[in-house]
Order: C-alpha cells, then sequence, then structure tokens
C-alpha cells in the first residue's frame, strides 16, 4: 500500500470538500493564502491544561524537550510542540480550539499513565487515547437508531436511505486531526473511529461553536466520569467518505455498492 503524503505546499484548494466546512465556517481556513504560525491560533484558543496552565502554540524547534515525552512537555509548560508548515499540527492546533477540555483531559490522563506505567508499556487506555486523538469523529445523535445501523455496518441506510437526517439528528464532528489530514488527499479506504453521543434534539438548532461547546462538555464528562476510553470497545469504524456531504462522489447511491470500503459487518460463528 502506498503510503499517505499530505500536499507539501499550502493548498486552499484542498480543504474545500464539506469535511472541511466547519473549520472554514469558524476559521475561515480555505480564506488563508500561507500557512498559519502557530500564532496565528491565540485568538480563537481558550484552553488551560489539568495543570492550571494556559496553553500555547509554540514553534516546536524552539522547544526543550529534556528528553521529555510530548505530552509530558504539554502538561508541565503548557506549550504545545507545533511543527510549522506541517498538516497535522495545523489541524491538532484547531482540535485543540474546539474541544479544549476534552484535549486538556486526555493529555493529562497519558502523562497519568506514564507516571505510572512508564513510556515503554503501552496500556489500552493510552492506546484509545491516541486513536480518538488522531483518528476519532464525536456522531452527536438524538436518536438510538444510528448507533445500531452503524455499528452493524448498515452503511446504505445511514448514508444513503436516511442522508436527508443528517443534520436533524445526527451530525459528524472531527476530533481526530490525522483525520483531516489524510482528507487533504481523500483515498478509498480512509477510515475513523466512532464514538456515539447521545444529545437532546435541540443541540441542532444551535450555532456551531456552540454545538461544540456543548460536546466538548459531554464528551469530557464521558472520558472522566464513564470512561469511555479505558479501552477501544467504544470505538466503532467510521468509512470518513460515506458521511453525507464529506466527499462529492457521495452523492451518488451507487457510491455506497464499494463493499470493499463499505465492509458488511463480520459475522462471529456461535
Amino acid at each position: 500500500m502506498k503510503r499517505f503524503t499530505p500536499p507539501e505546499q499550502w493548498q486552499p484548494n484542498c480543504l474545500k470538500t464539506g469535511a472541511f466546512n466547519h473549520l472554514n465556517s469558524l476559521f475561515k481556513l480555505n480564506e488563508q493564502t500561507q500557512w498559519p504560525s502557530p500564532k496565528w491560533f491565540t485568538p480563537y484558543l481558550n484552553a488551560t491544561n489539568e495543570n492550571n496552565l494556559p496553553i500555547q502554540f509554540v514553534d516546536d524547534a524552539q522547544i526543550d524537550f529534556a528528553e521529555r515525552y510530548y505530552e509530558q512537555v504539554i502538561f508541565e509548560t503548557g506549550e504545545v510542540p507545533t511543527r510549522t508548515e506541517n498538516w497535522h499540527d495545523l489541524f491538532g492546533g484547531f482540535i485543540w480550539c474546539l474541544f479544549p477540555k476534552t484535549k486538556s483531559l486526555i493529555n493529562h490522563r497519558h502523562v497519568q499513565d506514564i507516571a505510572e506505567y512508564g513510556l515503554t508499556k503501552r496500556t489500552k487506555h493510552r492506546n484509545a487515547l491516541t486513536l480518538f486523538d488522531e483518528c476519532g469523529v464525536v456522531l452527536a445523535i438524538s436518536d438510538s437508531k444510528w448507533q445500531t445501523w452503524l455499528r452493524d455496518h448498515q452503511w446504505h441506510k445511514a448514508f444513503a436511505e436516511h442522508r436527508h437526517e443528517w443534520g436533524e439528528s445526527i451530525q459528524a464532528f472531527m476530533f481526530g486531526h490525522a483525520n483531516y489530514e489524510m482528507l487533504t488527499r481523500p483515498y478509498i479506504g480512509l477510515t475513523g473511529k466512532a464514538l456515539f453521543i447521545n444529545v437532546p434534539d435541540e443541540i441542532f438548532c444551535k450555532d456551531l461553536a456552540m454545538q461544540y461547546q456543548y460536546l466538548d462538555q459531554v464528551l469530557y464528562e464521558k472520558i472522566k466520569i464513564e470512561h469511555c476510553l479505558a479501552d477501544n470497545s467504544h470505538l466503532s469504524p467510521l468509512p470518513l467518505l460515506g458521511v453525507p456531504g464529506w466527499h462529492e462522489d457521495n452523492k451518488n447511491d451507487t457510491f455506497y455498492n464499494n463493499t470493499d470500503y463499505f465492509r458488511p459487518k463480520r459475522r462471529t460463528c456461535a
């Protein structure tokens, strides 16, 4: 399989698909004519880590790691090492802006886990935190049918037959910054990890910024109190190009006939 490589240059054209609508609406990302610098995020950032330090993005080259792991640097200093002209870190910055409480909690959980088990042993908890941080998609739902259909891989029913209900009783909110990076050059096979969040119907009527604020609080509580990322069991595969509006080709229902991508649920023998 060919290794994924994002565009080397700043290319606003690759940010015009529906998958980037939220970033374009809230940050005018597609109107940028050059790479945003780490300090560009400052007006949008209102985050404090769980060590009571304000979060700020700092050029990776200016940070003295002193043998500390990435997450330890963030917790001990509030500084997020950010590579310039780098898609992965750019999108990571947006997630800090949109989910500040959840990102701070995930950072703290990594540090706690490292303190207990060290860096060499990857626990199920840290694996789940990392997977969600990189590939997570929050699916806000007000009807449990969506969780049933998508967990059961009833892709055509959820994505095509009930396409008109997206935005009314279900909405997708990207959390994994690696997802965003790979969507700059979308390819068949691109899959995220969905976490279902039950919400009231009225949440879909609120403005986008308020929806993110609400979800950040709920997600924070689900991780902290309900321990939904103790392992990967609550995460469900989600073919990202199937999400209505996220890919031009899925306007045609036949797009979902590709069972190599939209795979049926694997049934276990009794």
